[in-house]
């Protein structure tokens, strides 16, 4: 199981969604679906998928938030004609955020928002392709532009197995926003590859809960650990949620979470979902007794 899990946030189209994208990339499918019932949204479907090898999770749970371009997925392709198919199918019903073509950086790539809001970017660069196709990217704006290297030094001191990599500055009067440093940053957390940027322009998007990041933790020691380290805003603290100092949602949540509900009871199921949705921080102990029933 990935220690690291990118997740989407849909209004109804989880299921939908993941039926699509894994038609975009080989080694992709769906890897289980089940229902969360009696939430704060009415019942709320859950799909884990994968695409190229990597695992997603996202859930249906009402239009509470939207998609913007905070983070995006960057998908590594190995020709310009990848660039251009996976395009194609991605632009169909969505929006170009930075127009397919070439540029300093790349001999073919494109910036979009496809149907359903999700930010890609896709982009071919010669040499070896890289371990892992699928990486998401951190668009620092607004009051957090400028921060985008110091979330990556935190985020390094913070996950165990991590490492930065190459660290690009704007060039005088590249950025139109005063604040803005990093133009491209590589790193990974746990050995999972993301990178980061601050935004040239200024815009109205922050990061938000439609897009975060989910942490499976071994056990409560290290649920307490992340809890402690990331959880900086604490009215954003709920079933496992939180929000760091940059904005980031994460969800702290244990690494056989599913288990109940894929292969529990319908009854271990609801009673799990009563009691962790009355949580902020998941306990452990508190939700094995009420599995139990006890």
């Amino acid at each position: 199981m990935s220690k690291i899990v990118p997740h989407l946030w849909f209004d109804k189209e989880a299921k939908e969604a993941a039926e699509f994208y894994i038609t975009l990339f080989e080694n992709s499918k769906i890897l289980n679906t089940f229902v969360l019932g009696e939430t704060p949204s009415g019942d709320s479907e859950i799909v884990n998928f994968q695409l190229a090898g990597q695992t997603f999770a996202s859930i249906s749970a009402g239009p509470y938030f939207k998609f913007n371009p905070s983070i995006s997925l960057m998908v590594h392709c190995e020709s310009p004609e990848e660039v251009d198919s996976k395009w194609e199918k991605l632009i169909q019903g969505g929006t170009a955020l930075m127009e397919l073509g070439e540029y300093p950086f790349s001999k073919r790539y494109g910036w979009l928002q496809d149907q359903y809001g999700l930010s890609w970017q896709l982009m071919y660069a010669e040499g070896p392709a890289p371990a892992q196709k699928i990486v998401p990217n951190f668009l620092f704006s607004n009051e957090v532009c400028g921060r985008a290297e110091d979330a990556i030094k935190y985020y390094t001191e913070v996950f165990p197995e991590s490492k930065t990599g190459l660290i690009s500055k704007y060039q005088e009067g590249e950025a139109h926003s005063p604040k803005a440093k990093v133009n491209y940053a590589a790193f990974s957390l746990l050995g999972y590859e993301m990178t980061a940027m601050d935004n040239a322009y200024d815009t109205d998007f922050n990061f938000n809960e439609a897009f975060s990041i989910i942490v499976n933790c071994a056990d409560q020691s290290e649920i307490d650990y992340y809890w402690e380290k990331l959880s900086a805003v604490p009215e954003a603290e709920q079933c496992g949620w939180l929000k760091d100092r940059f904005g980031v949602s994460w969800q702290i949540v244990p690494e056989n979470m599913g288990e109940v509900f894929l292969k529990g009871t319908k009854e271990e199921a609801r009673r799990v979902t009563e009691a962790f949705l009355k949580m902020k921080k998941f306990d452990l102990a508190e939700l094995e007794r009420a599995r139990l029933g006890k």
